[in-house]
């Protein structure tokens, strides 16, 4: 057997089936944690919901600096765009909020002063945002696309708008990176643009490379978060499929918070990514 076991043959099996040591997962600064929040799209009950459930879960761990971060693309397409910026910016005045500026909120903001994007606006959602405060929707369905801006302008409180000027275009915290869509692969951080940070989708979906963070992004929806090396997508379809997902991130730890509306009755759960 001794003889057997110095055979180079044995010496290179047993190498190989030798347990190899993990790599170790990327890492939230020490003292840190971080939540970040996927689209919310419209839907103020599931991110009223999800942010109680991430205040509870952050009161139940050691204390630490917890920031949350808000993936964009709060407006639109649900029914309560105005009161999902009403709770986002209570949250901001009580604890430490970042929020990441989307292509709906991009729309949004031009739109008071481009009738072209306007009319983009309104067809993916921007209508919802905008009745969701208080304009006569008689008089809005009467007006010009004109009239209609000037609504806008009227009713839409200032304090919104300025609020939503301050949402960034990237945010790194340790090995992670977050933003809105994705980003263009092999391109410095410094020289992305603005437009791929918010409404990327290929070749960064595909891309399997070394970003040399992983990027935690909304904007393509999918039923359940999508955990790659390389990145961390969270958008679970608020207005689509009822579902507004968190990801918790505390060192190397990684977890995921869900509301989930359950024929009108929201649920919360949490669970290990």
């Amino acid at each position: 057997m001794g003889s057997l076991q110095q055979h180079p043959m044995f010496k290179k099996l047993r190498k190989l089936v030798r347990p190899q040591p993990l790599e170790p997962l990327p890492a939230i600064p020490a003292g840190q944690r971080v939540y970040a929040v996927g689209d919310v799209h419209g839907r103020s009950d599931l991110f009223d919901a999800l942010i109680a459930a991430i205040e509870a879960d952050d009161a139940e761990r050691a204390a630490a600096q917890t920031t949350i971060i808000l993936l964009g693309d709060l407006i639109d397409r649900g029914p309560d765009s105005a009161g999902v910026i009403a709770s986002a910016r209570t949250l901001a005045a009580r604890r430490p909020l970042r929020a990441l500026c989307g292509n709906h909120e991009e729309m949004f903001l031009q739109s008071f002063e481009d009738i072209e994007v306007l009319r983009a606006f309104l067809r993916y959602g921007g209508r919802e945002t905008i009745l969701s405060y208080p304009i006569d929707i008689l008089a809005w369905n009467a007006a010009t696309m004109a009239e209609a801006q000037a609504m806008m302008r009227w009713t839409i409180p200032e304090d919104d708008l300025e609020f939503i000027c301050t949402f960034e275009d990237m945010i790194v915290i340790g090995e992670y990176l977050f933003v809105h869509a994705g980003i263009a692969p092999g391109v410095p951080l410094a020289e992305q643009r603005t437009s791929d940070l918010r409404w990327m989708r290929e070749p960064f979906l595909s891309d399997d490379g070394d970003h040399d963070y992983v990027i935690v992004h909304g904007h393509t929806i999918s039923e359940q978060p999508q955990v790659r090396s390389n990145r961390i997508g969270i958008d679970t379809g608020a207005y689509l499929h009822g579902r507004l997902t968190a990801l918790g991130l505390d060192g190397e730890e990684r977890w995921q918070l869900t509301a989930s509306d359950k024929d009108g009755r929201i649920v919360c759960r949490r669970q290990a990514i």
